[in-house]
């Protein structure tokens, strides 16, 4: 049984729930989120296995998961990486945010997302289960085509975005 760790408004510990419960309670929990760009400033995108229990098909960012009951945000972020990807990069916290989304499944995303950056020469190496396709994208073009086509991006992931500086 997966759990996540439940969180209040500024990301304090208050808790543990299994994880198919807190996303059909829609409680707030901790998750991550992992941007990875290679030399040329591109950032690695992922399309989200249609097997995945929400947001399947999607293009989202590199990685996202939670971290267990007891792990260190970075730790799992650095784990959860090399699970889905296959390498490690050196990886810096940009910003925190928190979100709630209803699915048409009806499972609730309630989030506090910590969003990491890395960079890397790696080749990635994607975990089939998880990942159904990736590509490289300058951001300038994946601006672009998250407004030109919105409904191809999972929900968190635009929000990142447009929260991107770079």
């Amino acid at each position: 049984m997966e759990e996540v760790i439940l969180v209040d408004e500024s990301d304090n510990e208050i808790g543990k729930e299994e994880k198919l419960k807190a996303h059909k309670e829609g409680k707030l929990h901790r998750c991550f989120s992992i941007l990875v760009f290679n030399p040329k400033e591109e950032l690695l995108i992922q399309k989200r296995s249609k097997n995945k229990y929400h947001s399947g098909g999607l293009w989202a960012n590199t990685c996202c998961s939670h971290p267990k009951p007891g792990e260190i945000t970075e730790i799992a972020a650095h784990r959860r990486l090399k699970e889905e990807f296959g390498f490690d990069c050196e990886l810096k916290p940009i910003f925190n945010f928190t979100y709630k989304k209803t699915f048409d499944n009806g499972l609730i995303e309630h989030e506090f997302d910590h969003v990491f950056m890395g960079v890397t020469n790696s080749k990635p190496q994607p975990n089939k289960e998880e990942i159904e396709d990736f590509k490289w994208v300058p951001i300038e073009e994946l601006k672009k085509d998250i407004k030109e086509n919105p409904e191809n991006y999972a929900y968190w992931f635009k929000i990142i975005v447009d929260k991107l500086k770079k």
